[in-house]
């Protein structure tokens, strides 16, 4: 019988150090920003789906946060029309996701906390290894990640949209905020 009781006091304590985050990709969001010679232009894409496992006593993490590449957007439809055809090929590559594989500090439950997330970036096909900054607020059980990288997209195999009076930069800026729900 202690045997027992010890067995699963231990399996409550082991499942009780691995958090399950659900994204709420209706309050999530994608904004991006790309310089050019005469101006900057900045945008949006919208989050599908994500999910994220982690236990904040090994920073092991797992899941998958999902955006649609169709739904870039930068204000002015013939651009945008340009990006998903020429630079995303987003028909052919529909999906941008992230595959975070750990967490490198500690993440406060109640809180700020400012981590580093490693993982796996899937974009135009390709996948690449990052470590991105993530500012974590916590509260009861929602957390906000907001976290900023940089993606050299012409370096990953993009073309580059830049004509011979219009010069863009190589590097998009990326934020993402996104809003998690705890779950058991």
């Amino acid at each position: 019988m202690r045997l027992t009781f010890l067995l699963l006091s231990l399996t409550l304590v082991a499942n009780a150090a691995d958090y399950h985050l659900e994204l709420s990709p209706e309050t999530s969001r994608i904004n991006w920003k790309l310089g050019a010679v005469l101006h900057t232009v900045h945008g949006t894409f919208k989050v599908k789906r994500g999910d994220i496992h982690f236990d904040p006593d090994t920073g092991k993490a797992s899941g998958e946060v999902v955006v649609d590449a169709a739904t870039g957007e930068s204000g002015e439809s013939g651009r945008d029309s340009r990006m998903q055809k020429n630079v995303l090929e987003s028909l052919k590559f529909p999906q941008v996701t992230f595959a975070p594989d750990r967490v490198e500090g500690k993440v406060e439950l109640n809180g700020t906390s400012n981590v580093r997330l490693h993982g796996t970036f899937n974009i135009h096909g390709v996948s690449h290894e990052i470590t991105m900054p993530v500012q974590v607020m916590a509260r009861q059980e929602h957390l906000t990640a907001n976290a900023r990288f940089d993606v050299p997209y012409v370096e990953w195999g993009m073309k580059d949209p830049s004509t011979f009076i219009l010069k863009v930069s190589k590097l998009v800026e990326v934020e993402c905020i996104a809003e998690f729900n705890l779950r058991d």
